[in-house]
């Protein structure tokens, strides 16, 4: 049974924007950090961004300044704004919940619940 559905993806050109959005079902704990990672066709899921119910955040060094994550804890959303998009940010992006409750963790490990994934393609 999913309980995180990711929507937003798709295909853009290098310097475009894309807002990423996930919505989390009413059994799946939102009370907890909120947070995107992302895989690369033959690479490791990684960290992308994390926000706590209190808006703190955590970005990985690759998309500071660039990406914003927000949430909507009333819609049970979280939300990426991805804009000057590069190539290297093309991957499947995926959501996560039920992590930590004070901290914005980066740790895969740290989230209990996963959506299936959005392709998110950057063209040069």
């Amino acid at each position: 049974q999913v309980q995180l559905v990711e929507s937003g993806g798709g295909l853009v050109q290098a310097g475009g924007s894309l807002r990423l959005s996930c919505v989390a079902s009413t059994r799946t704990p939102t009370s907890g950090a909120m947070g995107w990672f992302r895989q690369a066709q033959g690479n490791e899921r990684e960290f992308v961004a994390a926000i706590t119910r209190n808006d703190f955040t955590r970005y990985s060094d690759s998309v500071k300044g660039r990406f914003t994550i927000s949430r909507n804890n009333a819609l049970r959303t979280v939300y990426l704004q991805m804009n000057s998009l590069e190539p290297e940010d093309t991957a499947v992006y995926y959501c996560a919940a039920g992590g930590p409750l004070v901290v914005p963790s980066s740790r895969r490990s740290e989230y209990n619940y996963w959506g299936l994934g959005t392709q998110v393609t950057v063209s040069s």
